[in-house]
């Protein structure tokens, strides 16, 4: 099913035909409050009220032409300002970005210079700048990218996939960065080459990275994120560095908008630093099936979206 999943979310023609459904359009209103950045206002609103942090994407990825990373640099330069002019409780909204909508496939170097000009607005800001980590194909660029990126700013974060059997490898690269690290599984199609292929091997991966950085992290030389919905995997990472000493509020913990929030509350009032991923834009065709890839609960509650 994950398989099949990933390849729709590859298929141009469903990329342009499922979005107009009825159906496809109530289900992935479950990972995102809608299409348009007001509507990822109000759920900020409401996310932090609760003291729960918030980080903001505008879905898209693979732009063809530099104006159109231009437009998304403007509407998070946009984000920052709007955002910066409100009163909130819970710290500003930070920003997360896929390096191919900034660029990335048309001309590297603008793509660092779009990512320099947003890290430094998120500073100024007093927040952060996420950078996200797509296929394998990407992976060697976005790393040089964000070790650029750190070198010059203390406010950019990388996200690693900890199904790639060469992560181990990245976070030994960034540690002397005094890196933020946001790890997640992974939800792309890759071969078992690079990529560990059972649940039970990317858990540990996970769980054994994650230990890794917390050491780091707790004496100030790294900022860790759990960017995962298995709340039984956070629990094991909890026990692991409880025992090291290590306090609750060095593990963050990162999950998108609407899935497990119950968990995510449970979690903040454990003392660790909750966030929601708040995903909004028109180009969420993609992004929904790899999400439907990662959890066959998931595919339970978009099933169910047929009916009437």
């Amino acid at each position: 099913m994950r398989s099949a999943l990933l390849w729709m979310a590859r298929s141009e023609w469903m990329r342009q035909t499922i979005p107009s459904l009825p159906f496809a359009q109530r289900a992935v209103r479950r990972f995102m409050p809608g299409e348009h950045v007001e509507d990822a206002y109000a759920a900020a609103d409401r996310l932090r009220d609760e003291r729960i942090g918030v980080l903001f994407t505008q879905l898209g990825e693979n732009i063809s032409e530099l104006p159109e990373a231009d437009e998304v640099t403007d509407h998070y330069r946009a984000v920052l300002e709007h955002d910066a002019a409100r009163a909130h409780t819970s710290g500003p909204i930070e920003i997360s970005i896929k390096p191919t909508q900034l660029g990335l496939d048309v001309d590297s170097d603008a793509c660092l210079r779009h990512c320099h000009d947003i890290a430094e607005r998120s500073a100024r800001a007093g927040t952060w700048f996420w950078v996200d980590m797509e296929g394998s194909a990407y992976t060697d660029r976005t790393m040089d990218l964000a070790e650029a990126l750190m070198v010059e700013h203390d406010n950019v974060g990388i996200a690693l996939q900890t199904y790639l059997r060469r992560s181990a490898a990245d976070v030994q690269r960034l540690l002397p960065l005094k890196p933020a690290i946001r790890l997640v599984k992974g939800a792309y199609d890759e071969p078992a080459e690079i990529a560990y292929r059972s649940g039970a091997e990317v858990d540990a991966n996970f769980l054994a990275l994650s230990v890794i950085i917390a050491g780091p992290a707790a004496r100030g030389e790294a900022r860790l994120a759990l960017g995962t919905h298995d709340v039984e995997l956070i629990e094991q990472i909890k026990t692991i560095t409880h025992a090291q000493g290590i306090p609750p509020a060095v593990l963050e913990v990162h999950m998108l908008y609407g899935i497990r929030e119950r968990e995510l509350r449970r979690l903040r009032d454990a003392g660790h630093p909750a966030f929601s991923l708040v995903a909004y834009g028109s180009a969420w065709y993609r992004w929904y099936m790899r999400r439907l890839a990662e959890r066959p609960a998931n595919v339970i509650f978009a099933l169910r979206q047929l009916l009437p």
